[in-house]
Order: structure tokens, then sequence, then C-alpha cells
């Protein structure tokens, strides 16, 4: 199974787009399901339903960070080889869907922030794309790490 497959299945079973991407790398990262799934609770809906990032994106972002990112505050060559890393996925992510903000893959109004998720029905997701935009986070992210 493809990660793009495993994140695209662990969105439908009800984790939010950051959390199915990240948690489809939680064995590369050497953790479990359940700790990645917590910690990436708040990002889902573009920052807790404020529309802003998407998810999928700041689960991709996440997960490099963890991987890949640095660590020492006085490394500012790795800092800038962190943010070239980044600005690489989340440019193709905007390539593939036209943005990178939630509301504007939604087309949802500027203000819609209301914190209460809605019930994942059949109905929502027919009208939400956000198992495809998991799957292309995903997709970006493990071709990205298999170079």
């Amino acid at each position: 199974m493809t990660k793009r497959e495993i994140g695209e299945n662990y969105f439908k079973q009800g984790y939010n787009c950051a959390q199915a991407v990240a948690i489809s790398f939680a064995s590369e990262l050497n953790m479990d399901i359940d700790t990645v799934a917590k910690m990436l609770s708040g990002f889902g809906g573009g920052f807790g339903r404020m529309r802003e990032v998407c998810g999928a994106v700041s689960g991709m972002v996440f997960v490099l960070g963890a991987l890949e990112g640095q660590f020492d505050p006085s490394d500012s060559e790795g800092k800038m080889k962190t943010y070239e890393k980044v600005q690489t996925l989340m440019k193709e992510f905007k390539e593939r869907n036209g943005t990178y903000i939630c509301r504007e893959l939604l087309e949802l109004p500027e203000h819609n922030s209301e914190p209460t998720p809605e019930q994942r029905t059949e109905n929502y997701y027919k009208k939400r794309p956000c198992a495809l935009l998991v799957g292309d986070a995903c997709e970006i992210l493990e071709n990205y790490l298999s170079k």
C-alpha cells in the first residue's frame, strides 16, 4: 500500500488532515500512532478549523522537520536548509492544488472559524477534497524522502 493510500484511509477513519498525513509516517518517525495523532490534533482544519494552512500540508511539514529538521538554534545554515525543503514541498503541493490555504481549497468564505467539526457522513466526503489532499501530501513527502 502506498503512503497516499494509507493517508487517505486514515482520513476516512476520522483523523484530521494533519493527523492522517503524519501518522502515515509514524514508523519512520519511530513513534506510535496515538502519540503522533495527539501531537497533530490541533493542526486540522487549517489550525483548529481556522482554515489557514491546510492540515495535510502542516502534517507534511511536521514529518519533514521531525526527520530532517535543524535543532541547534545557532545553526543558520541548517535552518535555511530546512526552510528550503519546506518551500520545495509546499511549492509542489500548490502546483498540484492551486493553493495550500484550507479555506481556498474548500472554497469557503474568509471568516468561517466555527470550532465544531462536521460529522463525517457520506455527503461530507462527497463535498470535501480532503482525502485527496492528504493523499497528495503523503505522495509528495514519500517521493521527496525516497530521493
